[in-house]
């Protein structure tokens, strides 16, 4: 990492563990972990539980957080971009200082009630790293997909605004969208392009992630249960991972691109 990357991203971590929305996003996970640990009955229960919870919350968050941080630091960037600094450093540098905190806020909050039960069970220990792996990826990608949505859109609440329009669609509209595509075309093979579309959409790989650790299609939608039936074992999982690293690499690389040639 070059001294400058390093610097930019210091002094962001060192903003978002001052400020109060750090200790909150991470209390957050805490409590509800706990809560879930408490009342679930077992660790699967409360794993499972949990990370319908994370796919819904980690993207929210983290598009509006990241949105609201890239204007705020509007000032902040011109300041530093006035100094004989390469602009892709201090992308980089802006990108890990807000990614890192988010990533390990959620990671603090739900392995400290783990930890404090034992480290959990053990057949589940697994289940949970790949929870706490799909939560640090997720909050990757959001971060550079709101990235792209702050430089793209000048005035803030339309920024805002096409953020939350992004969580909508894929957090909660894209499921309904494969239910009436289903009924529709329930005549056809329509298998293979509802796998296609569940590669359009990082929430519902890492709902296909824990299913296939899991073994709970029936649980986790039509489009989980037809990738457990094409994808299922390692196949799968590896299919899956190398798609939601493609979701960080190709917002991140728009992003440093609208970064390198905007005029701030």
């Amino acid at each position: 990492m070059s001294t400058v990357v390093g610097k930019v991203a210091r002094s962001q971590l060192r903003d978002a563990v001052r400020s109060r929305w750090l200790t909150v996003y991470a209390v957050f996970f805490a409590l509800l972990s706990d809560g879930l640990l408490r009342f679930s009955g077992s660790d699967e229960k409360a794993i499972l539980s949990l990370s319908t919870v994370v796919l819904i919350v980690i993207p929210l968050v983290t598009l509006v957080l990241s949105t609201i941080y890239v204007y705020n630091a509007r000032e902040f960037t011109e300041l530093l971009l006035a100094q004989p600094v390469k602009r892709s450093s201090m992308f980089a540098g802006l990108y890990l200082g807000l990614t890192i905190p988010l990533a390990g806020g959620f990671v603090a909050g739900v392995t400290l009630p783990f930890l404090v039960r034992g480290g959990g069970e053990p057949a589940q220990r697994g289940a949970l790293l790949t929870l706490l792996a799909i939560g640090v990826v997720l909050s990757a990608v959001f971060t550079a997909i709101a990235f792209w949505i702050a430089l793209r859109a000048e005035d803030r609440l339309r920024g805002l605004g096409m953020a939350i329009g992004v969580w909508l669609l894929l957090g909660l509209l894209y499921d309904g969208a494969v239910l009436v595509v289903v009924a529709v075309f329930a005549d056809y093979p329509i298998e293979r392009p509802l796998l296609a579309l569940s590669f359009a959409n990082p929430i519902d790989l890492g709902r296909m992630l824990m299913l296939l650790r899991l073994d709970v299609a029936a649980l986790m939608g039509y489009t989980g249960a037809v990738f457990q039936r094409f994808f299922a074992g390692p196949s799968g999982v590896a299919m899956a991972s190398a798609a939601l690293v493609g979701w960080i690499i190709v917002p991140l690389a728009l992003s440093a691109r609208l970064f390198r040639r905007k005029d701030f």
